[in-house]
């Protein structure tokens, strides 16, 4: 059965949708409580629903916007049920986005930005340019600044590492894109290396951007 994805107004959210997103968060570490998916509902702008059939298998807080003047696609909370089509569902909800990046910043590139809790989280960057943090790279002074910026953006400004882009946590589950591998064997130790700051139960996550060129969000609209 096809995976099919709507974006809507997060006012048009529903308590009953908020309660299947609440399902969804159980199966994993996060654990998003519906109290905590109602304040997302006040503070993000749109919401990405991706169902199969009419069960709810993956979810995206998100909002276009411009920082600083930049075109960019911000993630916030967002959750993929644990099952054998989460990798494709993560690309649904992902793809479905820039669609709507493209119709907002035509002939411009677009930053994505998000938290990651877990190493699977850097599949939503598949196919992005310039992605930071990456093994090997020393970011840059300008990276470094978007760094701040998006941690400023998620409510969290001086909070950053800005050489590790990890985001101490304040003692609770950060609102961040939850997702995990059905192979975690497959992550690479580097990868796995840029969470190895992390402190248990402090709540760290880590901010994760990167670009998405104009004519390849001309060809994702088009379907390609």
């Amino acid at each position: 059965m096809a995976i099919v994805v709507d974006t809507k107004d997060c006012t048009a959210l529903s308590d009953a949708e908020l309660g299947e997103m609440a399902d969804i968060s159980a199966d994993g570490p996060a654990g998003y409580d519906v109290g905590l998916l109602s304040k997302q509902r006040e503070e993000w702008v749109l919401i990405t629903l991706a169902r199969e059939g009419n069960k709810l298998c993956g979810f995206s807080f998100c909002t276009l916007e411009r920082i600083g003047g930049t075109p960019s696609v911000l993630v916030g909370l967002a959750s993929v049920k644990r099952n054998g089509k989460r990798d494709a569902v993560l690309k649904a909800i992902v793809n479905d986005q820039l669609r709507r990046a493209v119709l907002a910043f035509p002939d411009e590139d677009v930053l994505v930005g998000t938290r990651l809790l877990d190493p699977a989280g850097f599949q939503a960057f598949k196919g992005l340019e310039e992605v930071v943090p990456r093994p090997g790279h020393k970011a840059s002074g300008e990276e470094r600044a978007w760094g701040r910026r998006l941690a400023k953006r998620f409510g969290a400004e001086g909070r950053i590492d800005d050489r590790t882009f990890v985001l101490s946590g304040d003692g609770n589950t950060p609102p961040a894109l939850d997702f995990e591998s059905a192979k975690p064997d497959g992550i690479s130790a580097e990868v796995a290396g840029l969470f190895k700051t992390f402190k248990k139960g402090r709540g760290d996550s880590l901010v994760t951007f990167g670009w998405a060129m104009a004519e390849d969000l001309v060809a994702r609209a088009n379907g390609k």
